[in-house]
């Protein structure tokens, strides 16, 4: 592990955490531009629907392999050199996939994309270094929500303004902000001192060491991938519900409905607050029992418009305020190792989600709606199961 003190501590003004919490967001929505346009894109380049579902895949899978073998540097490389230049980085390759001319090409520009898109995940450990002790909650789960917030909003503009322009203009659109992000990056960072050097293969192994090791990180990520196989099958499963009759509603109203789990993100922004109090581990507990009791409601009122979207927005609040504060949690197990810390986190996240992904697809021609719920219930009891029998041991502080 490096040492903390080697990284200058200067606390975050609400202007920086916004402009981190926007420029994380940005970055992770890059991801998800292509989602609600998959039948749009094979339509324009002559493949099939499950053909174009690689897309999300090459996507995914680049995004994965750049959190493991890049992330982990930001316990040791000057982060205000490595943070702009994966922006440019992925300003290209964005703009790479706006102009591709053939769907093997996509594929390709789509996963080198997924690869330099992790700057925001080297934006939440920088943060937590930054932050001063009485204010690392807040910053944290600002920036935490930001992430999340750019997932929501990158489904609902990607549909919005292909309708408007086509699907080119997205991807033009993003890496042109992406381009100012790193311009203001790398103006706004300060000059950070260099780290203790660790070699890189050390590096890697002390990611793997550290999940061994400690209890208190495994039980830490066991919580958050639960929680985010519930959020993905959430969403994924609600795709197909709003695209089902009654409602047969289209891409952009699917979207536009997605919107109200914003109100969700917005309010879970707050609980960062409660680490900064000492009670982030009893608001994780109700944080669980909120979203036990959304999927409850959900599940029974899904014929009901008013119904789910009550529920969305329950199931946002429960869900991003537990993610917020168990990402706060482990990014506070060890200050000079958050970098390696938070690629642990998001690894085990990238795992839970698509455990989710696979379990609505699977499930949904079994049970549909109601079937879904029933396993998003069992996966968040489970999850409670864990918190209650560890909270005072392995979870507390």
């Amino acid at each position: 592990m490096t040492d903390a003190s080697a990284v200058p501590r200067s606390s975050m003004t609400r202007w920086a955490t916004l402009f981190f919490a926007v420029a994380g967001g940005t970055a992770v929505g890059n991801l998800y531009w292509a989602q609600p346009l998959l039948d749009t894109i094979a339509g324009s380049f002559g493949v099939t629907s499950d053909a174009a579902g690689l897309l999300i895949t090459a996507t995914q899978v680049g995004y994965a392999i750049g959190v493991f073998f890049l992330v982990p540097l930001g316990d040791i490389v000057n982060r205000k050199r490595v943070i702009p230049a994966l922006m440019v980085l992925s300003a290209i390759f964005l703009a790479a996939t706006a102009v591709a001319p053939g769907f093997s090409i996509l594929l390709v520009t789509l996963a080198l994309l997924g690869v330099s898109t992790v700057s925001g995940q080297f934006l939440m450990p920088l943060a937590g270094d930054l932050a001063s002790d009485d204010q690392r909650g807040r910053v944290l789960g600002t920036i935490a929500s930001g992430l999340i917030l750019g997932i929501l909003v990158a489904r609902t503009i990607s549909g919005i303004v292909a309708d408007l322009l086509g699907w080119r203009a997205i991807y033009l659109g993003a890496a042109g902000l992406m381009l100012l992000l790193a311009i203001g990056m790398a103006r706004f960072l300060p000059s950070l001192e260099p780290r203790a050097a660790v070699g890189y293969k050390a590096l890697l192994a002390s990611v793997l060491r550290t999940v061994a090791d400690s209890a208190r990180v495994r039980v830490t990520i066991l919580i958050g991938a639960s929680v985010m196989s519930v959020f993905t099958l959430f969403w994924t499963g609600l795709t197909f519900l709003l695209a089902s009759p009654p409602y047969a509603y289209s891409t952009s109203q699917i979207g536009l409905v997605s919107l109200v789990g914003v109100v969700g993100a917005v309010a879970a922004q707050q609980v960062g607050r409660l680490f900064d109090r000492g009670l982030s581990l009893p608001a994780i507990g109700v944080g669980l029992v909120i979203t036990l009791v959304s999927l409850g409601m959900s599940g029974t009122g899904a014929n009901s418009i008013v119904v789910v979207l009550i529920s969305i927005v329950l199931f946002s609040v429960g869900v991003q305020a537990v993610q917020v504060l168990i990402q706060t949690r482990m990014l506070s197990i060890d200050p000079g190792a958050r970098s390696r810390l938070n690629t642990i986190f998001v690894v085990a996240n990238f795992i839970g989600g698509a455990i989710g992904s696979a379990l609505a697809g699977a499930l949904w021609p079994l049970g549909g709606w109601p079937g879904l719920m029933i396993a998003a219930a069992v996966l968040v009891g489970l999850a409670l199961l864990v918190w209650l029998s560890q909270r005072t041991r392995h979870l507390a502080d």
